[in-house]
């Protein structure tokens, strides 16, 4: 993790800095104490909304600026290369999530087809074996990068045992969750717009194709 200190902002304090990461790479907290989101609320950093806690427009720039290395540096090239590789993986979870919750015909999988899930779980393996190697290339140059493998592991053994909300909801660290985190990072570490990425996914893809 970078420094804490952001221009146009006072220096955080380092729990400071690690929550308003968390929160803009989660892109939410939902049902969390009051005591673990005060600060960031009373900085300008989150708003609150319900049971739901969101970044503001502040923390995401701030987020920004903690987590982008160096331009130009030996890191950034690294991790450019890891994260090219990434992208056309990310489409095939998009698809894998998909297809586990509407069926080919638009209708919603109500799971009672169990050799057309057993197809997705495949799908989904090969997914993982996919990004192991991408995940590993990024542990070495992103802080912290060996957390997502592990995390990407505990939710695919969850869904393996019956838990099928760990997959892809939003209200837990599902494995479209985790992988919605790391996009995320790879995005504010490179400092990459998401049209710029949306664009660089298709052209990889359709290179792939050819």
């Amino acid at each position: 993790m970078q420094s804490a200190a952001v221009a146009g902002t006072d220096a955080l304090d380092e729990t400071l800095t690690d929550a308003v990461v968390d929160l803009v790479l989660r892109g939410m907290w939902r049902g969390r104490p009051e005591s673990e989101y005060r600060a960031l609320a009373d900085a300008g950093l989150a708003m609150v909304k319900g049971p739901v806690v969101l970044p503001t427009e502040r923390a995401k720039h701030v987020a920004a600026r903690i987590l982008r290395v160096p331009a130009g540096s030996e890191q950034e090239e690294r991790i450019t290369a890891a994260y090219r590789a990434f992208l056309p993986v990310n489409r095939r979870i998009r698809e894998v999530c998909t297809a586990w919750q509407c069926r080919p015909d638009g209708t919603a999988n109500d799971h009672t087809d169990h050799v057309y899930d057993a197809e997705v779980r495949e799908a989904l393996e090969d997914v993982h074996e996919a990004i192991q190697p991408v995940l590993r290339r990024l542990e070495r140059v992103l802080a912290g990068g060996g957390r997502y493998l592990t995390d990407l592991e505990e939710a695919l053994d969850r869904f393996d045992d019956g838990a099928v909300q760990w997959l892809a909801s939003p209200l837990c660290d599902s494995y479209h969750t985790v992988w919605m985190r790391l996009h995320q990072e790879l995005l504010l570490v490179l400092g990459i717009s998401r049209a710029e990425d949306e664009a660089l996914e298709e052209e990889l893809v359709a290179g792939g194709r050819g």
